[in-house]
């Protein structure tokens, strides 16, 4: 039996599924799967053991111009590695209406989210059967449920298992593990960054416990952020430009991560690698980083969680200092994860 998985975009989105392709393929042993994912992502579907094809998609490039696009060589590839397979199923775990044509696109029976579940209702017009499943559950149990109601099995909700095969993704990044911990300080929205301050306090705390601390970055603003951290602070390196490989070769090889809501912080679940994410604006209880040694450490600030991309408080400002340098804490409500408490809870986590 062969099933498309449509999921094309983002990281952590992508990440989600992962543990539903487990559970699938747990329970029908002759499950094969391809998987359409945007060009950006196309490393992790491969590192499931249980997907066989990657179909890249390039829609974030493609939307630009969407007529050229449309006439171009490029999306005609596309379509016809699409539809070269007849899929005994297709599964939309995403829910857009990108997403919901690129499954009637394909050939086959095309299943999804119910319009009253799902964030862009008008996807279910590209399905051929829907299926409910709650918001309350988090993003991961709710494509699990998808996955086992379509494919008629049942799976332990208590244990998860995102069945990355590490060996897929040696051969970058370190050779060996160390005393090491990872920084994923690059996030998307500005209300979700921790203080740059507080990252580069907390590096100078974790070189003092005789750690090396590694900085990845995505862009070249993540970049200077990273080079701000790591400034005067020989225990601190700012590493190459990654692929996500790389990235989750040196997550693999670290002791553990301490991470802002990011993708990557994702990555480090499904690496079940110990690691203390800090939320402010942003609540983990529906799709923060899921699964085992995962510590979320979410504000106290009367406003939080606003899930808003910008900042609305107006109330007193705050202030912190670091090695005499005065600093607004911006948005405020990261005054409630200051570095050395978040270290002593990344200490006790990886002693568990």
């Amino acid at each position: 039996m062969r099933v498309l998985i449509v999921k094309v975009s983002s990281l952590g989105d992508i990440i989600h599924t992962l543990p539903a392709v487990t559970d699938a393929h747990k329970a029908h042993a002759n499950l094969t799967f391809d998987w359409v994912v945007e060009e950006n992502f196309v490393e992790v579907p491969s590192w499931h053991p249980a997907v066989d094809k990657v179909i890249p998609v390039a829609i974030r490039r493609w939307r630009r111009n969407l007529v050229q696009t449309y006439l171009s060589h490029e999306f005609r590839s596309f379509k016809r590695a699409l539809q070269g397979v007849h899929y005994d199923l297709v599964i939309d775990a995403q829910g857009l209406i990108k997403s919901g044509f690129i499954s009637r696109l394909s050939r086959g029976l095309t299943i999804g989210l119910s319009n009253r579940t799902i964030r862009e209702p008008l996807a279910t017009l590209f399905y051929n059967k829907v299926y409910s499943v709650p918001w309350t559950e988090h993003a991961v149990d709710r494509v699990r449920q998808l996955f086992s109601r379509a494919l008629k099995y049942r799976y332990d909700k208590e244990s998860i298992d995102y069945g990355i095969d590490i060996e897929r993704i040696k051969g970058t990044g370190e050779a060996s593990p160390g005393n090491r911990v990872v920084f994923l300080h690059g996030t998307t929205w500005a209300t979700k960054h921790w203080p740059e301050y507080y990252w580069r306090h907390l590096a100078h705390i974790a070189s003092e416990a005789g750690f090396e601390i590694l900085l990845p970055w995505g862009d070249i603003k993540e970049k200077q952020r990273a080079e701000f951290i790591a400034k005067d602070n020989s225990s601190v390196t700012v590493l190459d430009k990654q692929t996500l490989s790389g990235l989750a070769q040196h997550i693999t090889n670290s002791k553990g991560v301490i991470a802002v809501d990011t993708g990557l912080g994702h990555l480090a679940a499904a690496l079940a690698k110990p690691t203390v994410s800090l939320y402010g604006s942003t609540n983990p209880g529906l799709s923060g980083t899921f699964g085992e040694n995962q510590l979320h450490l979410n504000s106290n600030f009367n406003c939080a969680p606003c899930v808003k991309k910008v900042c609305t408080y107006n109330g007193p400002g705050i202030t912190d200092e670091f090695e005499d340098q005065p600093f607004a804490v911006t948005p405020p409500c990261f005054s409630a994860h200051r570095p050395e408490q978040v270290w002593q809870r990344f200490e006790k986590l990886i002693q568990e």
